[in-house]
């Protein structure tokens, strides 16, 4: 078995910071349904403004174009900062991943499907 991303919300943008909140980042349900990550999934984030990269869980949420930073997490961005959100899964092959690219206001840019080129 490897592991193979299976989901990448690209250019998100930090909407808010809450620190005494127990942990995970909260993220718009269509940005994850659209990349494929679940509720409460298991997630890497790359803050592109900062370098920090850390694992935590993708709470869902209602509101259009949140995103916000958690507990711990809150410690490892500002608001305003664009990350990448990142799903892994093991199998013994890809078998592809969803890809969504972020507006500045945290909506749908552009959609793709990441997979294995046909001469490879």
């Amino acid at each position: 078995m490897k592991t193979f991303i299976s989901g990448k919300i690209q250019g998100i943008k930090v909407t808010d910071k809450s620190i005494h909140y127990n942990g995970s980042v909260t993220v718009d349900n269509e940005l994850l349904k659209k990349a494929g990550i679940d509720p409460y999934e298991q997630v890497w984030v790359a803050n592109l403004a900062n370098g920090e990269r850390f694992v935590t869980y993708a709470l869902p949420s209602e509101t259009k174009g949140i995103f916000t930073l958690n507990g711990g997490c809150a410690r490892l961005g500002e608001t305003g900062d664009r990350c990448i959100v990142l799903a892994y899964r093991m199998e013994e092959q890809f078998s592809g991943a969803n890809v969504v690219f972020c507006n500045e206001d945290n909506t749908i840019k552009e959609t793709m499907f990441y997979q294995t080129p046909e001469n490879f």
